[in-house]
């Protein structure tokens, strides 16, 4: 099989979320496509299923995901330059159904499901779980549970002194999220490190595998929603530059649109190497 490594989100190479993409993956079990995941050990892994009508499955190394924001740009990228030859848009068959992948200059983006608002956290437990103080929350926006495809929980904070602080207290984690569908969290701060960014973000995925992602599409993209729901900026239009990754060594930067039901994640991506796979 045909396999490539790319970064989407990236700033420039090496840096953002990486990626590894596989051609050919027809005759590949679950399970076999599971242990690939596994012993990739990035946050997922994505498998062409077929080059017809792009059939593409999403695995973390934990378990297989019904949709995630980078593995769809970097994979529709792989799609894009390696398999339909410079395409500037590009159709994928996920679990969850299409989506469409189009690339603006030389940024890829993506149009992600009408989002869903489910339960309200109080601040008190949000608090136990990310290890800070109540009074670093900011009380008022809601800690509420949004998805537009795959769910999170939405955490705003007022500093990036806080934001830096966190962590995460899985004990407590496992406890919220019992009863929710979303197992994952995002916490925001309006303070960021480059003036041209407009947000700063960080993700918690303990459930999937990943205690702290890079960059993540989906959960911006259930940030965007958020934002533009509750006119986090004065309008229920949301066009915004977020950082992430600066935790873990990847920064990254991914583009946000929003107005109502249309939500869209946009990031630059990133080719760095291809190979076999025996």
């Amino acid at each position: 099989m045909r396999f490539y490594i790319v970064d989407v989100f990236a700033l420039k190479k090496y840096t953002g979320n990486q990626l590894a993409v596989f051609r050919d993956a027809s005759k590949l079990s679950e399970k076999e496509m599971q242990e690939i995941a596994k012993e990739m050990n990035y946050s997922e892994t994505t498998f062409i299923i077929s080059e017809d009508d792009f059939e593409v499955r999403i695995f973390t190394p934990e378990k297989e995901v019904p949709f995630a924001g980078h593995p769809v740009l970097g994979t529709a990228f792989v799609i894009m330059e390696e398999i339909l030859g410079k395409a500037k848009e590009v159709e994928l068959k996920l679990r969850i159904g299409k989506i469409r992948v189009w690339k603006e200059n030389d940024v890829l983006w993506m149009r992600q499901s009408s989002p869903k608002f489910g339960k309200v956290f109080s601040p008190q437990e949000i608090s136990r779980v990310l290890e800070i103080g109540e009074e670093e929350i900011d009380k008022n926006f809601p800690i509420q549970e949004v998805s537009t495809g795959l769910p999170f929980i939405i955490v705003p904070l007022k500093s990036l002194e806080s934001l830096k602080k966190v962590r995460v207290n899985t004990d407590e984690l496992y406890k919220i999220v019992e009863d929710c569908e979303a197992k994952a969290i995002l916490a925001f701060s309006p303070e960021t490190r480059y003036e041209d960014n407009d947000l700063s973000v960080r993700v918690f995925a303990h459930y999937y595998g990943v205690p702290e992602d890079p960059a993540t599409g989906s959960a911006n993209g259930c940030l965007a929603a958020y934002l533009s729901k509750y006119e986090y900026f004065g309008s229920d239009e949301v066009n915004i530059k977020v950082e992430q990754g600066y935790e873990v060594g990847r920064p990254s930067l991914l583009f946000l649109r929003a107005k109502g039901d249309r939500v869209e994640i946009g990031g630059k991506v990133i080719m760095i190497a291809k190979g076999t796979f025996i």
